[in-house]
């Protein structure tokens, strides 16, 4: 099974050098082209001098790229991906996208032969290097199962969902539920640091009750020290929250407090936080209570 690889990032740079260790015959591909000499020195794989280079005789060509503009042009544009590979080939979209670009790659796919699958994944920077992400997938049945040997080359977990466009939505499904928990841990963080409690001590006993999740263990720590350069940026997840509340209304769903804290991000943004990683929307409570507390003192 020949595999290509294109779009090195954080995400997709570890992703594909577990490939290469698993043996797989890979061949990779990035629109800039210093992050892929960097890539084939550390591997030893030459890495394509152009997309259709790369994907020209891949059986299964795999894409981890940023936005929905992003994938259309690196798969439909000329020299694309649908143009360069063969036919019957299985394309796997690791970007999280909007459901409606799945189903639209769905159909250029199938007017060159092949099978589009769109399988977001979760887990962050440390998952996909240590080769445990989650992969939520849409598309058909029996590609899916072709391609699942590549997909365990870095996925611990990996399930279709249903056709093209479930992975998307399940993406975000889980990017609602990511949300809510960061911004109720920033709030009760936030909390006990102005009540004057012992905050490492609080999360040590509350982590081993209801309370705990995969955020408290990962990131309390981390915002108590007021780090915020973990894994997922801010500009990412405001990019994804876009595309949920988007199909949200098209459903005509109503999903408050994703939107409110879509709202917290845009602070976080504004406060120049737009790269820092997702938990830190302490930092917008943090300034609005510095803005409360000047607004006290001028009005004395």
């Amino acid at each position: 099974m020949k595999v290509a690889f294109i779009g090195l990032g954080t995400m997709g740079y570890p992703m594909a050098g577990h490939l290469s260790r698993a043996g797989f015959a890979l061949s990779v591909f990035n629109r800039s082209p210093k992050k892929a000499k960097k890539w084939s020195a550390e591997f030893g794989v030459k890495a394509g001098e152009s997309i259709a280079d790369a994907v020209g005789d891949a059986t299964v060509v795999i894409v981890c790229l940023g936005a929905d503009e992003d994938v259309r042009a690196v798969l439909c544009g000329k020299g694309g991906v649908f143009e360069s590979m063969p036919a019957s080939g299985v394309v796997i979209d690791h970007s999280t996208t909007s459901a409606e670009l799945a189903r639209e790659m769905a159909v250029v796919a199938q007017e060159y032969d092949q099978h589009f699958i769109d399988a977001p994944v979760s887990g962050g920077q440390a998952g996909a290097e240590k080769g445990c992400l989650t992969v939520m997938a849409g598309g058909d049945a029996d590609a899916f199962a072709t391609v699942e040997p590549v997909l365990a080359a870095y996925a611990a977990r990996y399930q279709r969902l249903g056709p093209v466009g479930s992975g998307q939505l399940a993406k975000m499904v889980n990017q609602i539920c990511i949300a809510g928990l960061l911004q109720g841990l920033a709030e009760g963080v936030h909390f006990g640091e102005q009540a004057g409690l012992d905050m490492p001590a609080v999360i040590d006993v509350i982590s081993g009750g209801a309370a705990q999740s995969w955020q408290m263990d990962n990131r309390a720590k981390t915002m108590l020290a007021s780090e915020f350069d973990f894994g997922f940026a801010v500009d990412w997840m405001r990019k994804d929250l876009g595309y949920v509340l988007d199909e949200a209304r098209k459903r005509q769903v109503s999903l408050p407090v994703t939107a409110l804290v879509d709202q917290f991000y845009t602070q976080v943004q504004n406060l120049g936080g737009g790269r820092c990683d997702t938990s830190s929307l302490l930092l917008a409570l943090q300034n609005s209570m510095r803005d409360t507390r000047r607004g006290k003192i001028s009005n004395e």
